[in-house]
């Protein structure tokens, strides 16, 4: 059912920081910080021939990167994010299989434009999962 990796995405303390390390360090092409007011970040994509890693870091005091943040003071891995045809059949299927979809249950806009749904990570190995459908 889903299908490629789309991005892991990895929450910063200090994005110009990260930014530089993916760019100076590793040679990476990075991304113009974008803001997304209605997810709660600013969000920088670094290009990989095969899928993107995705800079999480905070946008306003009720971000939920901050919270994560607070718990992990140097950043770290958020979410993976995989592809999926239908956001809809994925939302149910993974209801009826006893997954727990995070919010209401309907899907939002994410970072790339495309509805997506993230799953309960106690339901995936302790991993925060975001469904995007593409």
């Amino acid at each position: 059912m889903i299908g490629r990796l789309n991005h892991v995405a990895i929450a910063v303390p200090d994005l110009e920081a990260a930014v530089a390390t993916y760019r100076d360090v590793l040679g990476a092409k990075v991304s113009e910080p974008q803001d997304e007011p209605d997810n709660g970040v600013t969000v920088v994509f670094v290009e990989l021939d095969n899928t993107k890693i995705e800079l999480l870091y905070p946008l306003g005091e009720n971000s939920p990167i901050a919270g994560f943040l607070a718990k992990n003071k140097s950043g770290g891995m958020h979410h993976v994010c995989y592809e999926v045809e239908d956001i809809y059949e994925a939302r149910d299927r993974m209801i009826e299989k006893g997954a727990r979809i995070l919010g209401s249950g309907e899907p939002k806009m994410g970072a790339h434009k495309k509805p997506v749904l993230f799953l309960h990570p106690k339901d995936f190995n302790g991993t925060l999962v975001e469904l995007e459908q593409v």
